[in-house]
């Protein structure tokens, strides 16, 4: 059935072996000789990451902790390297940070606003030299603002772009131009994580400074704070490719080494590498407003600069606003193949984290891991609050239905991840709400809403809030830079499923069926005339090309953390899918002009009738369902 390897996609988009001796104690060189972690930052820290390597076979790991001014914890875990059983040294593993490398993205472009080069409110074309954005908005051009905000409103579409290793990447600048989405929204219309944007905001920096970005990243931001274990060059320089750390996803008994870390997109995290101790020299600049990086640097990425909603968390410049009760978070996550990192400031207490895994973990759990850590450290420092007390103020029933986040493709392959993660609201019998699907934690979902005025709403726990804004969409919690849009009915995509569950079910039948069929008229030496025989042929095909679909998707995504690498690297499989979808197109064509056809020329007795008209509706709603997720090729869908 294709409706039950469907479900394990939403943990793309999205170690210790039992008894192995991978689980490898702390590392006994910490990453910062003054280290003064209190006993119990130090063994929250330690019970929690080797729980988290033991149970969910994860490798390796590090943890970076600041505050007050300076590095109190920096530690490595488990093995960098499995085959080698070469452990993670704090101060010299280096792993992929992935989107964490947004931050310096960011703050490149602070720097060159501040300097008064790049205006982040003027359209982002005034510095582009070889390539336009496309003004599918007049009068809303996309800016730097809205690019640092993941604001823009460009699609998501990156299947296929990394590559296996550093050598020969594209330019960064090609890339751009060749590849530019549609643009869905108007820009500040919607928060939506934005691969795309990122990497234009780099391209940006490249123009208007004169230099690659990786060389002004090394000159304005890693030189000046003395991070010399990082680097975003492709391929990696000799003294720092013997300390990375290899990602790996669990494989049987096993483990695999993940694939897909670099790419042309070096601005969004592809390529780049990081240690511990050089992200707490990083985390330690931006908390103490470091004048290395530039005179109001931290201060203007750290703003507020974008939100649907002023009661709910917003963007800065790079950083997704958080909230812990009534602390303010910011946050950067990251996720590429193998590798999951997670950073956290505090900024009003002068406090930072940085953790990061090199693991997908069971089931992709190393991204859960990652968040769970962070949270425990900052409550820690900053106990809970108390639950909120019940303050129903409006009929909440009016909030319920279904859901689609606003990062959900429109045009590209990647719309299919709307089939397997819609968000659903439901209203309680208390005034509040029940939410399903906004935690990537099954632990964590559903999760219950306490109204504390109309349109805002406080977890039970008291720790997050959500909100509904002026035009109805679902904002405030979920992952980072992700709003929700409430669906019509018929966009529900529990009815998709559904569909495409009976359809697959009907055709899975047919595909032996009409065979076994022919045998029994063989036998019985029956000649069926022409007409009958191309209308079972054509039935016939539509049911091997629906069974040769299925069990290619239901092999493409059996392993949610190998879906995650195909997507980023492509698969001749990936690629072949589409391709079976659109045949199908034609031949379920065939079949609905077959069916009134048989029916006026009684080819078949009534039951038979019946049979070829349920397996052309079957075949209409597979095909259905198939191109209103952009499964079936039917040319560019990325549009202009």
């Amino acid at each position: 059935m294709l409706v039950l390897p469907a479900l394990l996609l939403s943990a793309v988009l999205v170690v210790a072996a039992s008894g192995a001796g991978l689980a490898a104690p702390p590392g006994d060189a910490p990453g910062n000789p003054g280290e003064t972690a209190d006993d119990g930052l130090r063994g929250l820290v330690d019970h929690a990451v080797t729980s988290h390597l033991a149970g969910d076979r994860i490798p390796g790991a590090a943890v970076a902790v600041v505050a007050g001014g300076r590095t109190v914890y920096s530690r490595g875990y488990g093995v960098a390297d499995v085959e080698r059983r070469t452990p993670v040294v704090g101060d010299r593993t280096a792993f992929h940070p992935a989107s964490v490398v947004k931050l310096f993205t960011a703050t490149a472009a602070s720097q060159l606003i501040m300097q008064g080069r790049i205006d982040p409110d003027a359209d982002v074309n005034r510095y582009l030299d070889t390539f336009r954005i496309h003004d599918t908005f007049p009068g809303h051009p996309v800016t730097m603002n809205a690019l640092l905000t993941h604001s823009a409103g460009f699609d998501q579409d990156f299947v296929g772009l990394n590559d296996t290793t550093g050598d020969g990447v594209a330019p960064l600048r090609d890339t751009l131009a060749d590849l530019q989405p549609a643009r869905m929204r108007p820009p500040g219309t919607a928060v939506a994580y934005d691969n795309y944007g990122f990497a234009l905001a780099g391209h940006v920096v490249e123009v208007v400074s004169g230099m690659p970005f990786d060389h002004y990243v090394r000159q304005h931001i890693l030189d000046p704070l003395g991070m010399d274990a990082t680097t975003l060059a492709q391929p990696h320089p000799d003294e720092v490719t013997s300390s990375v750390a290899t990602g790996y996803r669990p494989a049987g008994d096993g483990y695999t080494a993940a694939r897909g870390q670099y790419g042309p997109w070096t601005p969004t995290g592809a390529g780049a590498v990081t240690t511990a101790p050089d992200m707490a020299r990083f985390i330690n600049a931006q908390l103490t407003g470091d004048p290395r990086l530039g005179e109001g640097v931290t201060d203007l990425m750290q703003r507020r600069h974008f939100g649907q909603d002023p009661r709910v968390p917003g963007m800065g410049y790079g950083f997704a606003e958080g909230q812990r009760g009534s602390t303010r978070l910011l946050l950067k996550d990251g996720d590429l193949p193998g590798f999951h990192s997670n950073l956290a400031l505090l900024p009003e207490h002068g406090i930072g984290i940085f953790v990061v895994y090199n693991g997908d973990g069971t089931d992709g759990t190393a991204y859960q891991d990652a968040k769970d850590l962070v949270l425990r450290i900052v409550d820690h420092y900053i106990p809970p609050t108390d639950p909120p007390t019940p303050t129903a103020t409006s009929d909440p029933a009016r909030y319920a239905g279904t859901y689609r986040a606003s990062t959900t493709s429109l045009h590209s392959l990647m719309k299919v991840s709307a089939l397997t993660t819609p968000v659903t609201v439901e209203a309680d019998t208390g005034g509040g709400l029940v939410t399903t699907g906004l935690s990537a934690d099954p632990a964590a979902d559903p999760r219950h809403w306490v109204q504390a005025e109309p349109d805002l709403f406080v977890s039970d726990d008291g720790q997050e809030r959500l909100a509904f804004d002026e035009h109805g969409a679902l904002v405030g919690a979920g992952p980072e830079a992700t709003s929700y849009e409430r669906l019509a009915w018929y966009q529900n995509p529990t009815l998709h499923m559904i569909a495409l569950g009976l359809g697959a079910t009907v055709l899975i039948i047919s595909f032996v069926w009409f065979p076994a069929t022919a045998l029994l008229r063989r036998s019985r030496r029956v000649q069926p005339t022409r007409g009958p025989r191309l209308a079972r042929l054509t039935g016939w095909a539509s049911a091997a090309l629906a069974v040769a679909f299925t069990s290619g998707f239901v092999l493409l995504t059996s392993d949610g953390n190998a879906m995650m690498e195909a997507g980023v690297l492509g698969s001749p499989l990936l690629t072949a899918l589409p391709f079976v979808a659109s045949a199908m197109i034609l031949t379920s064509a065939g079949v609905v002009v077959a069916t009134p056809i048989a029916w006026r020329n009684r080819w078949w007795s009534r039951p038979g009738l019946l049979g070829y008209t349920v397996l052309a509706v079957a075949s209409v709603a597979f095909v259905s369902v198939a191109i209103y997720y952009n499964l079936a090729a039917l040319g560019d869908l990325r549009g202009s």
